[in-house]
């Protein structure tokens, strides 16, 4: 069976067509949806594999080109069998799939240091002499009130002083 007429869209459908096509198809005739039937799950089989080859740049031009081989098109749609040997413990990887630790991908943290770590310290730095700024602001006016109380107790003195001398006279 070709696979475009299969998946219902033309040769020239795009990867988001194809891609749509199989999605809508395989819903309708999943074998969840249809239990039982044979028919059904006969053509789920047959959109996955459409759907495996089509899905693939590679074998899609391959596919075109009528160059892919009858077990490639067959085989497109099943995972690839299992290494020999005896099958791994529960839980375990066989030693096919097993890989060995990955350092991380990305380190974020040395990203934001290295992007961001010096507007960091400018802002920290002029947060610092904000907050000090304030606080010097604040001891000015504590200073001028003081020394406004003290013009004025030597003014009042000044004041009760001449007021004495005019009443005493």
């Amino acid at each position: 069976a070709s696979c475009y007429p299969l998946l219902g869209v033309p040769a020239s459908a795009t990867q988001a067509q194809i891609k749509a096509a199989y999605y809508e198809q395989s819903f309708r005739c999943h074998p969840d949806r249809n239990a039982g039937s044979e028919e059904a799950a006969a053509r789920f089989t047959a959109l996955h594999q459409a759907y495996a080859v089509l899905g693939s740049a590679a074998l899609r031009r391959k596919y075109d080109r009528g160059a892919l081989s009858p077990q490639e098109l067959s085989s497109a749609g099943r995972p690839s069998a299992r290494a020999p040997g005896p099958p791994p413990a529960p839980g375990q990887r066989s030693a096919a799939t097993r890989r060995p630790p990955a350092a991380p991908i990305f380190d974020f943290d040395a990203f934001y240091r290295a992007h961001y770590g010096e507007q960091l310290q400018r802002q920290q730095q002029l947060l610092r002499e904000r907050q000090q700024r304030k606080r010097q602001q604040e001891e000015a006016a504590k200073r001028w009130q003081g020394e406004r109380l003290a013009e004025f107790s030597v003014a009042l003195v000044l004041l009760s002083a001449m007021v004495l001398l005019v009443v005493m006279k």
